[in-house]
């Protein structure tokens, strides 16, 4: 049977959407943002997957789009914050946490809401469902928190056994991947991760990059973005 004769055959309207539809998409979203990496997810995705298709087909794009990014929004705030709550010592461990689980949802999700991307965000709004929802986190996590998470990190850096190089360089990626521009408060620590972020420079000029990497620590922290 196609698309044009399942919706013939079995119309779904708004009010079943919200009733019966979206209760398991929400559902279902719950659980892939809170989720821990190696966590068994008790939801069927091709269940999911169908329950999609079927509301595109229904012409409920636009309503289903809003409904997440409206979901996905209220956990993102929540997460926020949570992390504005967190004492310094667990500051950038939580961030970590909180930005690699948020990506990793990001591999289920979006591949479960392919039918409406590619109906109704890529054709109507000419963008891209994984953009707009790491653009999510940008807002509202990521900027609520860069001025203060930028001193903590330019500490640790010059702190031996602070916080794991991988916990550095997932965040420091991470960063790099929300914004590029954000290297430009700290072009040293940045380019201990990302390749080739920095023009070929001289010795001299490195120790520069060094030294404007600990003169930014200190004018955030005298700026009140204290630990």
């Amino acid at each position: 049977m196609d698309a044009l004769s399942w919706g013939i055959m079995n119309v779904i309207t708004i009010e079943d959407y919200k009733s019966t539809y979206w209760p398991k998409l929400d559902s279902a979203i719950d659980q892939l943002l809170t989720q821990s990496p190696g966590d068994y997810i008790p939801i069927s995705y091709e269940q999911i997957y169908s329950c999609v298709y079927k509301c595109v087909c229904q012409q409920h794009s636009e309503q289903m789009y809003s409904d997440l990014i409206k979901k996905i929004t209220n956990h993102l705030e929540r997460v926020s914050k949570e992390l504005q709550a967190s004492p310094p010592d667990l500051y950038i461990e939580r961030f970590n946490v909180a930005l690699g689980q948020y990506m990793g949802a990001l591999q289920s999700i979006v591949p479960l809401f392919i039918y409406m991307n590619k109906f109704y965000i890529e054709t109507k709004l000419n963008r891209d469902l994984k953009d707009d929802l790491i653009k999510l986190f940008t807002e509202h996590v990521a900027e609520k928190h860069i001025y203060n998470l930028m001193p903590l990190l330019l500490e640790a850096q010059s702190t031996p056994f602070q916080i794991t190089p991988s916990t550095m360089a997932n965040i420091v990626k991470g960063l790099y991947t929300l914004r590029p521009e954000w290297v430009q408060m700290a072009p040293a620590l940045f380019s201990k991760f990302i390749p080739n972020i920095l023009p070929p420079a001289v010795e001299s000029e490195l120790q520069e990059y060094a030294a404007q990497d600990q003169k930014l620590q200190r004018e955030l922290i005298q700026n009140g973005f204290t630990r």
